[in-house]
């Protein structure tokens, strides 16, 4: 099926600093549609770190350029494939694993589409992807945590750092947040944090041990790299596990090091796209059907979005995303005018 539209999209041809080589790209080609694909007109899209790293070419072995940035974000179906249903047009989707989401048309298989709950607004929805389902399956597979775990966050301050701690009253596991300034201390205790540790005021290492009577967490995610990240490993008990999501210092852990000093430590990065690879189409609805079910009975609150920034301003929404020490997402909004 061929569908006649033009739209704007945000591409980079190169690697670098997203400011410096993200460009708004007029399509006016057609849209081609096979049988089991639709095409979403997008409402809104977050600006995350995920989206942001590939950019500046961390994983240039599996990136083709010219591409087009976005993993999450909510929009409407405006057409489908011969083979699916019509009455699917209209309806709100989350139109993931398909193409980049900062863009005003996403093409993706019908299949792959999620369902938005008509209770759910836009701001929550387009942001249920990336940080909800990474904290419920490291919950729930990864770590497999439980009354017994005590697990350590640093940077929990951050959107999901805000759900480990949410998640801690689901599954019953306490949590030690992490944070760097006392700004996030009242409402992570709020949301369901056993204990705050404010490195700038107290060592970690020593709070934890405290906290845990010298035996340490059963495990940790570290979303930060670095000496931090070597830090929140030192916390950990023998036979617990770490698990890696981030690198927001920029700068990497010395893996060599960590495998002498801490063999029976479990330290491992956990990478999303691994799980969306190998998962059957049922279990990815399954998956979202319990996180959605956990925001409608309030168990689980997505963080209000700090802005909404025309696609047009991109720039401006950049330096918003990158400014530290600020709460909430930069939403792009990819039909709004400058």
């Amino acid at each position: 099926m061929r569908c006649i539209t033009k739209f704007i999209s945000l591409q980079y041809k190169k690697f670098g600093h997203p400011l410096e080589v993200l460009e708004l790209e007029q399509q006016s080609e057609d849209i081609q549609l096979q049988h089991d694909d639709i095409m979403v007109r997008m409402i809104l899209s977050p600006i995350n770190p995920s989206d942001l790293i590939p950019i500046y070419g961390a994983y240039k072995h599996r990136i083709q350029l010219p591409a087009i940035p976005g993993y999450e974000g909510v929009g409407v179906v405006e057409a489908v494939g011969s083979s699916i249903t019509t009455s699917l047009i209209g309806k709100r989707v989350l139109p993931l694993r398909g193409e980049g989401t900062w863009q005003q048309y996403v093409k993706t298989k019908a299949n792959f589409a999620v369902p938005v709950p008509k209770e759910m607004d836009d701001e929550t929805a387009s942001q249920m992807y990336i940080n909800p389902m990474t904290a419920w399956l490291i919950c729930t597979e990864e770590l497999r945590l439980n009354s017994e775990d005590v697990l350590v966050v640093n940077a929990c301050g951050s959107a999901i750092g805000r759900l480990f701690a949410q998640l801690a009253k689901v599954f019953g596991y306490r949590l030690i947040a992490v944070v760097r300034n006392d700004i996030h201390i009242d409402e992570l205790k709020s949301l369901g944090a056993w204990a705050v540790i404010d490195t700038s005021k107290e060592s970690l290492i020593h709070s934890v041990m405290e906290l845990t009577s010298g035996l340490g967490a059963t495990a940790g995610i570290d979303s930060i790299g670095g000496q931090e990240g070597h830090d929140l490993i030192e916390c950990i008990r023998p036979d617990g596990a770490v698990t890696i999501i981030g690198l927001l210092s920029g700068n990497q852990m010395n893996w060599s090091h960590i495998h002498e000093r801490h063999p029976n430590i479990r330290v491992k990065p956990y990478w999303l796209k691994r799980w969306v690879d190998g998962i059957s189409n049922d279990r990815w609805h399954e998956n979202f059907s319990d996180l959605f079910e956990l925001v409608k009975e309030g168990t689980l609150t997505i963080q209000t979005p700090r802005t909404r920034i025309s696609i047009h301003e991109y720039k401006k929404a950049i330096e918003k995303a990158l400014a530290s020490g600020h709460i909430g997402k930069v939403l792009l909004e990819p039909f709004l005018s400058c």
